[in-house]
């Protein structure tokens, strides 16, 4: 089905025109079950979306044969990770770090430093002899045209390992002052003091060798958006500043041989009928005719005022938001061009020949969705295919 939201003077219209497209069929077929918080990255013409909340097992897209739907790859092979860093280099998909139990006995999950590579020639992954030098839950990774792999962001393995051992030790019920005590103290802090990783790492695949090109110029960030505009030059798009604590911050990053050179662009706006841009974690990014689009994500209405007010605990007693806007940046700026069909984050999202494909993702009811359809700007209008 394909719904077209029409555009006047700048703003989404009341109607949407739902018309169906010719076969009964989807254009895009669902995933087989719902994934969020897990990997979503592009090998060749096949599209590979997975862990999270699907445990190990992993579901690849043939662009080419997409009546076929989403086939099962081979699982990961370890404890499986949620909120990894993820991409394809060399032919290989990389996974780094994210979260989980070492064991279904261990008393509290930890962030991982592992790096696992997966072979799509004999459908088959390994672990691999390294380690990553700093925690990379939340972390996003882009491929270098030389091969290499860069990393940005990424929480604190130590301070969150010790943060998750203390709280699940504790009993709520019986002890909730010793629990709120460990609560507030966490969440408590100024975003410097989570100790999130503000270099940009690199990683050498051929060398299994790590390096950096500095640091990033601003607060690090977990979650964002990420849109490669140009070979080698990558659109960064808000993300956490801290847990509950999003930035309405937009940034490029284009990388040399040995360098990292950064610019600013236009923050992202606030929604029409809103004052505020609380920012963003888990949106969907991508692009649609060279027009980059930004889709959904997730906050917390009112924690950037709190934390302006120096309430660090930004987030406290704040409902979650889940957002269904889709923003357009030109060269005049971001537009909001339309809606979601729900607000959804924590999925996946491709640039494909028609536009930015959106996969999966959590819902408000915090479901994970096997949705996938296709965001389009077509003139002043936003086209969504099932």
């Amino acid at each position: 089905m394909t719904r077209r939201i029409c555009l006047t003077g700048g703003t989404a219209a009341a109607a949407l025109v739902a018309t169906l497209s010719g076969a009964a069929a989807q254009d895009w077929p669902d995933l087989p079950v719902g994934v969020k918080n897990g990997i979503g990255v592009r090998m060749d013409d096949r599209l590979i979306v997975g862990l999270g909340s699907a445990g190990a097992d992993l579901y690849a897209l043939d662009l080419g044969d997409r009546a076929a739907g989403w086939q099962p790859i081979a699982p990961f092979d370890g404890p499986a990770p949620s909120q990894p860093a993820a991409v394809v280099a060399g032919g290989m998909l990389y996974v780094f770090s994210g979260s989980g139990k070492t064991d279904p006995d261990a008393a509290s999950p930890i962030i991982f430093d592992t790096v696992s590579r997966y072979d799509p020639q004999s459908d088959s992954w390994e672990t691999l002899d390294t380690t990553a030098p700093v925690g990379l839950l939340g972390a996003s990774a882009v491929a270098l045209g030389d091969g290499r792999i860069a990393i940005l962001g990424g929480y604190n393995k130590e301070l969150f390992d010790t943060y998750l051992a203390d709280v699940t030790a504790i009993d709520k019920e019986t002890d909730p002052d010793r629990w709120n005590e460990v609560v507030n103290a966490y969440m408590g802090m100024t975003p410097e003091e989570y100790r999130w990783n503000d270099a940009v790492l690199v990683y050498d695949p051929q060398a299994n060798a790590w390096s950096d090109l500095g640091q990033t110029p601003s607060l690090p960030n977990t979650g964002s958006a990420v849109v490669e505009t140009a070979p080698g030059t990558f659109l960064i798009v808000n993300g956490e500043i801290k847990p509950g604590l999003r930035t309405d911050e937009a940034k490029s990053v284009a990388f040399g041989p040995d360098s990292a050179d950064w610019s600013q662009v236009p923050a992202l706006p606030a929604p029409e009928g809103a004052d505020v841009q609380e920012g963003l974690a888990g949106a969907y990014a991508g692009l649609s005719d060279g027009t980059v689009l930004v889709a959904g994500g997730a906050n917390f209405p009112g924690a950037r005022a709190n934390a302006d007010a120096g309430n660090w605990y930004a987030h406290e007693g704040l409902s979650k938001h889940w957002a269904d806007e889709v923003f357009a940046l030109t060269d005049d700026g971001w537009t909001q061009i339309g809606t979601l069909p729900q607000g959804m984050a924590y999925g996946a999202s491709f640039t494909v020949d028609d536009g930015l494909l959106v996969v999966g993702g959590e819902d408000a009811d915090g479901t994970a969705r096997a949705d996938v359809f296709l965001l389009k700007q077509d003139g002043d209008s936003l086209t969504v295919t099932d």
